[in-house]
């Protein structure tokens, strides 16, 4: 079990690091009071443009995929319940650390791009849904323009996918997936919530869209 301590509490350390954050500091700027005030990709976009921000998007992905997927190697090809369990713990870590850095006196970004790591970490249960949110989040962008839409409508997807692959896939058993089917609702549920502001900014209709006229990008990650 101490094993298991040292990767959750090293898989929150390694989500803490604020890459958007950095980058933006060795370019001289304080990405906290550029455009939203977030540390994720868009904003740096906003900042520094997109080469950074894809990097940034990039490095965010890393630090949920490397701890979640390194966690996977030692359970195996099926997990019980209670290995999901300790291995979805890795990968909330991960997140829980971008959202709330250590290194930023517990503030951070919005957690999507490092839930989008840890998904992909967790193979193939939810590495199968976070392919089906992705799908979601690109024609939501190619249709709207609206970052924080397609990031909302991508978390909202995910749950929705674990479930029908419960009802396609007849090893998905939700005597051993009850951990995931849980999370699958309280992570998106946090990356929405973390969304508010953007939400009253759609409702409003002062939202700003990635490649629109304000040549800005929006605010989701």
């Amino acid at each position: 079990m101490t094993i298991y301590i040292l990767v959750i509490l090293a898989a929150y350390l390694l989500g803490s690091v604020p890459f958007g954050f950095i980058i933006a500091a060795a370019h001289g700027k304080d990405l906290r009071k550029i455009g939203s005030g977030n540390i994720g990709a868009t904003n740096l976009a906003r900042a520094l443009g997109r080469r950074w921000a894809f990097a940034c998007f990039g490095l965010d992905v890393l630090k949920g995929l490397i701890p979640t997927a390194a966690a996977g190697l030692f359970f195996g090809g099926r997990p019980s319940a209670a290995q999901f369990g300790l291995w979805l713990a890795v990968g909330c870590a991960a997140i829980l650390g971008h959202v709330f850095s250590l290194y930023l006196g517990f503030k951070g970004g919005k957690g999507v791009a490092t839930s989008f790591g840890v998904a992909i970490g967790l193979w193939p249960y939810y590495t199968i849904c976070a392919a089906a949110a992705i799908a979601v989040w690109t024609a939501v962008v190619l249709a709207w323009r609206y970052v924080s839409l397609a990031s909302i409508a991508a978390a909202a997807t995910f749950p929705l996918a674990l479930a029908a692959g419960m009802v396609l896939f007849p090893s998905w058993r939700f005597g051993r997936l009850w951990p995931l089917v849980i999370a699958a609702v309280a992570l998106p549920a946090m990356v929405i919530t973390r969304h508010r502001g953007n939400i009253r900014r759609l409702l409003s209709g002062t939202e700003a869209r990635i490649f629109g006229n304000q040549g800005a990008a929006s605010r989701g990650m």
